[in-house]
Formats: structure tokens, sequence, C-alpha cells
């Protein structure tokens, strides 16, 4: 997976270009980046799960499938 980047200066020249005192930027900044990257911890632990669950369900249905397929072929 490819690095998530965050562009610190950029969003605290963003932030003081509206206004916001340096100091006050400078803290936004850096609590943005804190919670942006908890967000994106918790997105990929769902993520993770959700392909846990269809793989265990793709390989549910392959396994029936093929007892399908034994039971078919063997009574011929």
């Amino acid at each position: 997976m490819a690095p998530i980047t965050f562009d610190t200066p950029k969003f605290i020249r963003t932030l003081k270009a509206v206004g916001a005192p340096k100091s006050q930027a400078q803290g936004e900044a850096e609590l943005a980046t804190k919670h942006d990257i908890n967000d994106l911890k918790r997105d990929m632990h769902d993520m993770e799960q959700r392909l846990i669950i269809r793989l265990g369900g793709l390989i549910a249905l392959a396994i029936g499938i093929v007892a399908a397929l034994v039971k078919y072929f063997s009574t011929k």
C-alpha cells in the first residue's frame, strides 16, 4: 500500500491565509494529522474485517460447489 502523505506546511499556510494565527494553524495541523491517522487505521481495520468475511463466504461457496459436483458426478 502506498504511504499516505499529508502536506503539513501547505495546510498551515492555508490556515494562516484565512486568518488563523500561526500557533493555532500548527496545532490544527497536528490534530488533523493524528485524527486522519486514527481514521485511516479504523477504516483499514473495518476493510480487513469485511475482506475476511467475504473470503470466508467465497471459500464456503467453493466448497459447496465442489461437494455438489462430486455428488452429481459420483451418482452417474
